[in-house]
């Protein structure tokens, strides 16, 4: 479902009279329908900005960035125009960031209603299937009407991945989905995100949270080494200086 070829990043520091900054490098990979692909490597290897670059809220440097869609198209995610990225977002993938940002006065039930109805599902199914989410998350009925600002941060972790899975998109997309979650709310997502695998979806993801990874993934791939790697066999590394 996607393949990344030759995939790079760089960061230009305007303000530093444009020092370059590497994040990573000739990256190429594939993942598929039903399987999680675990990214791993020191803080600082560029991990999360690799997911960013998937999603395009970051234009790659060079390489591709190859995407099948449900009708059998290939893309290249790297190289499309904004507005076929935006329709991609909307029918088929989604992305967990580490921070939850929403617009304001807007209740939990409407958040998780919005990628429903853009596809097509009607009102009263899309608030159901809302309630029926937040259920199974442990957000109980007294935050359903409630702005997100007043969460807490597990609270609002667990809304976000929510917002990503509930229109069970072809492709997702998760950077550290699990980081603030105790241990009964983390098992109860991880154990959404298998059922979702069971469904076909194609998953990347970043994890520190070692249950998680070995849960969750099938495969590894170690931005260090630049290859595929058992996922038992990750060991703690130091963080990158620059």
């Amino acid at each position: 479902m996607l393949r990344l070829k030759n995939l790079s990043k760089t960061f230009v520091m305007h303000i530093r009279e444009g020092l370059e900054i590497q994040s990573f490098k000739g990256v190429s990979f594939e993942t598929h329908a039903g399987s999680l692909l675990a990214l791993t490597g020191p803080s600082g290897i560029g991990k999360s900005s690799l997911l960013k670059c998937i999603y395009r809220s970051y234009l790659p440097s060079s390489g591709q960035i190859l995407y099948t869609t449900e009708k059998g198209d290939t893309v290249d995610l790297a190289a499309a125009d904004d507005w076929e990225i935006l329709n991609l977002r909307h029918t088929g993938i989604a992305y967990v960031s580490q921070f939850f940002h929403v617009m304001p006065r807007i209740s939990a039930l409407e958040i998780l209603m919005e990628p429903l109805i853009i596809r097509g599902v009607s009102q009263n199914k899309a608030l159901d299937r809302a309630k029926e989410m937040l259920s199974r998350a442990g957000l109980g009925k007294n935050l359903w009407e409630m702005y997100p600002a007043t969460f807490s941060g597990g609270e609002k972790q667990r809304l976000n991945i929510l917002h990503a899975i509930i229109s069970k998109p072809r492709l997702l997309l998760l950077d550290e989905p699990t980081a603030s979650l105790d241990r009964t709310y983390k098992e109860r997502i991880m154990e959404m995100i298998l059922a979702l695998k069971t469904e076909g979806t194609a998953m990347i993801g970043v994890f520190h949270d070692r249950d998680a990874l070995r849960v969750l993934s099938d495969k590894r791939y170690d931005l260090i080494l630049g290859r595929y790697c058992p996922v038992e066999a990750e060991e703690a590394e130091p963080r990158r200086t620059i």
